[in-house]
């Protein structure tokens, strides 16, 4: 075995399918235009002075609460009443599962190597990505951002996540599908894989372990 001795993997676009196509779905699905959602988002936090999807991350905020306030930002972008509490029934209904991702990290850990999750994610969405994975037969850690207050790429909760483990982040390697995620782990002196495919991430991983 190599000198690392724990992987920790991001959920959501490397144990699952990607997320550009999944909010692609769900926009066609609901008929709201990415660039409307994001102006209501940013609305939202100039007047605020807090960016409403990290609150939701971090569990400062309720997923109602959330939809609630954006909705309404929504509705008055386009000229018209929204529904944003569909979202989360759309996203689940349009993310898969990276299946192969999935069986690769199952191997490694029974090569020995600790196993966690690291994710920023949203506390009511808890039951449904779990279903979508065998989560505790792979993995002795789950760290949610909705759950510790805090998120990537916060220094914190990789720093979090590695206390729980017992392993220092040097003996860690990090797997995330947003750059940087990967750079703030880095920083910390976590070995990181960029994911952009699973054949590139399994390939950077297996030369990182080896």
């Amino acid at each position: 075995m190599s000198p690392l001795r724990a992987v920790i993997s991001d959920f959501g676009g490397v144990l699952s399918s990607p997320l550009a196509p999944a909010f692609a779905a769900v926009q066609a699905a609901s008929g709201i235009p990415s660039a409307a959602l994001g102006a209501a988002m940013a609305r939202l936090e100039e007047r605020d002075g807090r960016h409403p999807l990290y609150e939701l991350e971090c569990g400062r905020m309720t997923e109602h609460d959330f939809l609630d306030g954006v909705g309404r930002e929504v509705a008055a972008e386009v000229g018209h009443p929204v529904e944003m509490h569909e979202f989360s029934a759309r996203w689940f209904a349009a993310l898969g599962t990276n299946h192969a991702m999935v069986d690769y990290l199952r191997g490694v850990g029974e090569r020995g190597y600790r196993m966690a999750i690291l994710t920023n994610n949203v506390r009511e969405w808890e039951p449904r990505w779990r279903a979508m994975l065998p989560v505790d037969e792979i993995f002795e850690l789950v760290v949610d951002s909705a759950f510790v207050g805090m998120r990537k790429p916060d220094p914190a909760i990789y720093a979090l996540t590695c206390e729980r483990l017992g392993i220092a982040p040097g003996d860690c390697l990090f797997i995330d599908d947003f750059e940087h995620n990967c750079a703030a782990a880095s920083a910390l002196g976590i070995t990181a894989v960029h994911f952009l495919t699973t054949e590139q991430a399994i390939e950077e991983i297996e030369a990182a372990l080896n």
